[in-house]
């Protein structure tokens, strides 16, 4: 068994009205079948109201399956016993850093969780030490987080999730409210833990030139897990992306169109090297 792995999995939002009844059911997750390796990079892509935070919630026992069934490191999400566990072997960073920074200076922010789990005092600074490096924040150990930029303050906020020590990093949106510069630093960061730190990563997004090194995505729509493969096999079929309200990265695009104007190129070109390669070995 994977690291996660969901069987039929179903969520549903329900609507009461004031005397408790039930006003209107919204099924945000739908029969979803997934299974994560461990030490993979994996996305998961959708439109906003596809359903995919709503699954990454599930990841982290924060949401609970309505029907079918879902194992965190072969642990199942129902059985409240094991809550704990797994919250400790499946961290969570959301999108809005500041809602998960709660110390005055860095690196007693990172040492929170350690601190919160019995971690003995000496532990915990080597914990936090070796998070802020994992992230590149170890000079700010000392500063105010509410000094750093928004990028900063989400490396930050991974590197409380590293000091815990878990198998898997699971991250919802988290640079949809940085600036290019942000989202590159918080990007690298994860990709870096993953290649070296060996973590798990499940990257929720809808930033296309995200996914570009990612080992496996999923796409999502109304629910539903609707698309699966290697990031150039999911970028190969534009048309179906299109469908989903979905884009593809810039480079992808343009190599679409030279295609179309009738340069001989490979489907589901990545990245600029990529694309300028191909194009030198035509001329």
């Amino acid at each position: 068994m994977g690291i996660i792995k969901s069987k039929n999995l179903v969520f549903e939002y329900i609507r009461r009205d004031e005397e408790g009844n039930v006003e209107a059911i919204n099924r945000a997750v739908n029969e979803v079948n997934i299974e994560i390796k461990q030490g993979d990079f994996v996305a998961i892509l959708g439109h906003n109201g596809s359903g995919k935070s709503t699954l990454a919630k599930h990841m982290n026992a924060i949401l609970q399956p309505t029907e079918g069934d879902i194992w965190i490191d072969g642990k199942d999400t129902k059985d409240i016993d094991q809550l704990w566990e797994i919250r400790k072997t499946a961290g969570m960073v959301f999108q809005n850093p500041d809602n998960q920074i709660i110390g005055t200076v860095v690196e007693e922010d990172v040492g929170f969780g350690p601190e919160n789990i019995g971690i003995p005092t000496p532990q915990i600074w080597e914990r936090v030490e070796k998070g802020l490096k994992a992230v590149n924040m170890l000079s700010f150990r000392k500063h105010s987080p509410n000094k750093l930029s928004g990028g900063q303050k989400q490396r930050v906020a991974i590197a409380g999730i590293v000091a815990m020590q878990p198998k898997c990093i699971v991250l919802d949106e988290p640079t949809a409210m940085l600036d290019p510069n942000g989202r590159k630093e918080v990007i690298d960061t994860i990709t870096r833990l993953n290649k070296e730190e060996g973590v798990t990563v499940i990257l929720i997004t809808h930033y296309m030139e995200e996914v570009i090194g990612a080992d496996k995505v999923y796409v999502m729509d109304q629910g539903s897990v609707v698309m699966e493969g290697t990031p150039k096999e999911i970028f190969s079929r534009v048309d179906e992306l299109k469908q989903y309200r979905l884009d593809v990265p810039q480079v992808t695009l343009l190599a679409e169109e030279l295609k179309e104007s009738g340069v001989s190129l490979s489907d589901g070109i990545l990245t600029i090297d990529e694309l300028v390669n191909e194009i030198c070995q035509l001329y």
